[in-house]
């Protein structure tokens, strides 16, 4: 399976409750397009907030955001990764 990042514009004064809210919500339905959300950063003073995720496509991402309430504005593949 591939792996995404996605990134929410628009979300400024997010507060960690909120993003915990906002992935459990993606995390509720995500099996329905074969996505797991593994991980989800926030900044709240630019408003950003960016998703980890592996899924079969960008548009399987994209539709569980939509279904949860906070559609992406990007989503990108990640095909090479180091740590």
């Amino acid at each position: 399976m591939a792996k995404f990042m996605d990134v929410h514009r628009g979300m400024k004064g997010i507060t960690e409750e909120q993003l915990l809210e906002a992935h459990n919500a993606d995390l509720a339905i995500e099996k329905d397009e074969q996505v797991h959300f593994e991980m989800a950063w926030a900044d709240p003073e630019s408003g950003y907030v960016y998703c980890l995720s592996e899924a079969p496509s960008a548009e399987a991402v994209q539709r569980i955001h939509e279904r949860a309430g906070h559609k992406a504005d990007e989503v990108h593949p990640v095909p090479l990764s180091v740590s």
